[in-house]
């Protein structure tokens, strides 16, 4: 808004602003959903002078936004816009607009704007000073308080009065009631982590007003191996440190991801792997399973690796040849001994191909409660530029409850929060 066109001729606010205001006061916004989206649409809203009211089904807000930030609040990256956006994949072009208004730059002076100060960490991650989450939420909801916003919580949304896009129900602690609005932000989340709050409990209610809604699957997740019994009971929860990882079919590697997994009782997690979440996900469905070839030791080349295993190892066992030529010892050398057949390990030739290429064959993925993220969602078809449900005038969907996905890094808090001012823009816009 250009304030300068509201003040009047006597350096007062004008009339015009003061009706304005009062036009917006009347009208009334529920924003459904307390996690990023729907907090920075409330804040958008509250300072344009619309009457907001969060109604969330927690007992408190922003469960997830805690969880996520309990490893180190890591809020976006520094990336070149261009290579920011094109880690949402295919649906780049649909959270272009939002993004480019509200990107890493912006997040970090609205931060700063919170009176938290923020870094880029050698990886081009984006976090808080302090590295934690809480004290963000903590200033950010005082503020909101202070602004107006008022907070509903164990509050449920189930549905609307038929025939009425005006008109919610909420169960609040077994009673059920009705709300008026003039307008409603749905920002409820996917699947993922359902006991802070993101149950997906949403799906049924849209579809059955004819949303077209794209199955919530996992993303950012784990991966299912069948190990054999020994392994998985001498090396469950071991890391497996310094490996590169590849895949035949995945277009997001070029040559090899370095990084750390780790080992579970089910298969493989950590952040290697969630890197390629979306297209291994997508190979099981289609193949029935996935294949990843492990480097156990991507510093040292192949020709090294053959000229270390092919010295004269005199009475020695070849794990403990492996241990001293190539320090491929404990998991590495379990896992080993996992894939590989015996007669291999009597082939030099043929044990320095597995040790640079192990196959590890992924036969599912982890189940989406477990995820950090889910895919799918509300598709972009079903809405307007204001990011409204053209089925449903009045109600605007935004954040995660949306059809896309991105890989950690940053990306997925930067998304949520810049659609959740883009939804509140659109309100705005419709509102007028």
């Amino acid at each position: 808004m250009d304030f300068a066109k509201l003040i009047d001729g006597k350096g007062g606010i004008s009339s015009k602003y003061i009706k304005l205001t009062k036009q917006r006061q009347a009208l009334s916004v529920a924003i459904i959903g307390g996690g990023p989206s729907g907090l920075m649409a409330a804040e958008v809203l509250i300072e344009a002078g619309y009457k907001v009211d969060l109604y969330e089904a927690m007992p408190t807000v922003g469960r997830k936004f805690l969880m996520a930030g309990k490893g180190g609040m890591n809020i976006s990256n520094d990336e070149p816009i261009d290579v920011f956006l094109s880690r949402f994949g295919d649906h780049k072009s649909n959270l272009k607009g939002a993004i480019e208004k509200f990107s890493s730059l912006e997040l970090r002076q609205w931060i700063y704007e919170l009176g938290i100060d923020t870094f880029v960490g050698s990886s081009g991650r984006i976090f808080p000073s302090d590295m934690k989450a809480a004290p963000l939420l903590r200033k950010w909801l005082s503020r909101l308080r202070s602004s107006g916003v008022n907070f509903h919580l164990r509050h449920q949304w189930m549905g609307w009065v038929e025939g009425c896009n005006h008109l919610l129900i909420f169960d609040v602690q077994g009673n059920s009631i009705e709300i008026k609005v003039d307008a409603v932000i749905l920002a409820l989340g996917g699947a993922s982590w359902p006991q802070l709050g993101s149950n997906g409990a949403w799906v049924p209610i849209l579809t059955k007003q004819e949303v077209k809604v794209s199955p919530l699957r996992p993303t950012n997740c784990g991966f299912d191996v069948i190990w054999s019994e020994y392994f998985q009971t001498h090396y469950s929860g071991k890391p497996l440190k310094s490996i590169g990882i590849s895949s035949n079919t995945i277009k997001e590697i070029d040559g090899f991801l370095k990084g750390e997994l780790i080992i579970t009782e089910y298969g493989l997690e950590g952040g290697v792997i969630y890197k390629l979440a979306a297209g291994l996900r997508e190979e099981i469905t289609l193949n029935g399973y996935a294949m990843i070839y492990l480097d156990l030791i991507p510093s040292v080349n192949k020709a090294t690796v053959v000229n270390k295993i092919t010295q004269d190892r005199g009475k020695q066992s070849m794990a403990n040849h492996l241990r001293k030529q190539l320090r491929i010892n404990g998991v590495k050398a379990g896992l080993l001994r996992e894939i590989v057949n015996a007669s291999d390990f009597s082939n030099a030739e043929q044990l320095c191909a597995l040790i640079k290429s192990l196959p590890i064959k992924l036969v599912a993925a982890r189940p989406i409660a477990e995820a950090i993220s889910a895919a799918g969602g509300v598709e972009f078809a079903e809405l307007d530029q204001n990011q409204m449900l053209v089925k449903k005038p009045g109600v605007f969907c935004t954040g995660e409850m949306l059809d896309w996905e991105a890989p950690t890094g940053g990306y997925l808090l930067t998304a949520c929060l810049s659609l959740g001012r883009a939804a509140a823009m659109g309100v705005i816009a419709s509102l007028k």
